[in-house]
C-alpha cells in the first residue's frame, strides 16, 4: 500500500467543502451588506426621533419661560400701579 497516495474519497470531500464555501461567499457577503445597511438606517431613524423629541422639550421649556416672564411683567406692573395708588 502506498502511503503517499491520497484516497479519491478524501479528495472529493475536500473539493466539495471548498466548493460550498466558495459558492456561499457571495450570498453571505450580500446578507452582511443588507444587515449593515438596515442597522445604519434604523440608527438614523432613531437619531431623528430622538432629535425631534429633544427639540420639542426645548420648545416647551422656552414657552414655559416666556409665559413665566409674561406673568412676572404683569405682576410687576400691577405692583408699581398699586404703590402709586397708595402713595398718592
Amino acid at each position: 500500500m502506498d502511503t503517499n497516495a491520497v484516497s479519491y474519497q478524501v479528495a472529493d470531500s475536500v473539493t466539495q467543502v471548498n466548493t460550498q464555501v466558495l459558492g456561499n461567499s457571495p450570498a453571505m457577503a450580500l446578507s452582511n451588506l443588507y444587515m449593515a445597511t438596515s442597522q445604519a438606517l434604523s440608527n438614523a431613524a432613531h437619531n431623528a426621533t430622538t432629535l425631534q423629541m429633544n427639540t420639542n422639550v426645548t420648545a416647551q421649556a422656552a414657552m414655559t419661560q416666556g409665559v413665566a416672564k409674561l406673568f412676572a411683567i404683569d405682576t410687576a406692573s400691577t405692583a408699581v400701579g398699586t404703590r402709586m395708588i397708595f402713595s398718592s
